[in-house]
């Protein structure tokens, strides 16, 4: 029977590490402070501002929202952000992206520094991780996904790992954190001829393709207790309801471990966002 890795479990664990964090921080006159960066006014920015902001709130984390119009001019966004790299009161910096176009993102994100970049979207936090420095933060999902492995003390060690996707965001640092973990790492892509057959042989999926549901019990073995991580997230208008990239209904109860989309590492990204801005108020101290 297959073991379902809800998140809620996971992210209550880490909301309580940051929390102690916090705690200790503040006996020491330190309130931890994370600073949102929003341009334009796009609704599911919106809606993960707010989510964020309250649960910064319940572990007594400060939230400062920044708010630009999409037009603002670029020379006073890089001002304003600026601003925030330099004001020592401020620990983490959590900026939306995309950028609106008139807007050079790439300059933007070299400029937040490594120790304030809680949401790991910088190259130099994304240097931390591969090459396993205490530099930055990983970015928050690829985290997310590894905290579900070992809440449920999924073995990694010496275990085969196949990681559908390749992305910076996901695929590529997830895949270095499991090599630091003595897993044994496959990337699949959209290049690699077979996946399926790539994935029968694993022992660790992460699911991170962007593909809904494409993962199906094609890519199941037999013979092996497989646990899969799903990262993806879309909404299937078909179903209407939310999806990750594994066909959650072919491959349940034909596989050791599974989480769910939605409750799954959605649910524990964001937890692991407010640990970060705990870790780098504790750094900056």
């Amino acid at each position: 029977m297959t073991t379902i890795l809800s998140g809620k479990p996971v992210a209550e664990e880490i909301k309580k590490r940051a929390a102690g964090i916090t705690e200790k921080l503040k006996d020491r006159g330190i309130t931890p402070a994370l600073a949102i960066l929003r341009v334009g006014e796009r609704k599911d920015d919106i809606a993960y501002e707010n989510a964020v902001s309250k649960r910064c709130e319940g572990i007594g984390v400060c939230v400062k929202k920044i708010f630009m119009p999409a037009d603002v001019p670029e020379t006073e966004f890089f001002d304003r952000l600026n601003d925030i790299c330099n004001d020592d009161k401020v620990h983490g910096i959590l900026m939306f992206q995309p950028l609106p176009s008139h807007i050079d993102s790439e300059k933007a994100r070299r400029m937040i520094p490594p120790g304030k970049d809680v949401d790991g979207a910088t190259g130099e936090s994304l240097t931390g991780v591969f090459t396993g420095t205490d530099v930055g933060f990983a970015p928050c999902t690829a985290q997310a996904a590894m905290e579900i492995l070992k809440y449920y003390n999924i073995d990694i060690k010496g275990k085969n790992a196949v990681v559908i996707g390749r992305s910076l965001v996901v695929g590529r640092p997830v895949a270095c954190m499991l090599l630091q973990e003595d897993a044994t790492v496959t990337v699949c892509h959209s290049k690699t001829p077979d996946v399926a057959a790539v994935s029968m042989q694993a022992d660790i999926i992460i699911a991170a393709s962007g593909q809904m549901e494409s993962i199906n019990e094609s890519f199941l073995s037999n013979d092996r207790q497989q646990t899969i991580i799903d990262v993806g997230i879309a909404w299937n208008e078909e179903k209407n309801k939310l999806c990750g990239d594994v066909d959650f209904e072919a491959v349940e109860n034909k596989v050791h471990a599974l989480t769910p989309v939605p409750g799954g590492v959605g649910t524990v990204t964001n937890t692991v966002l407010l640990l970060h801005v705990a870790e780098a108020a504790e750094k900056m101290r």
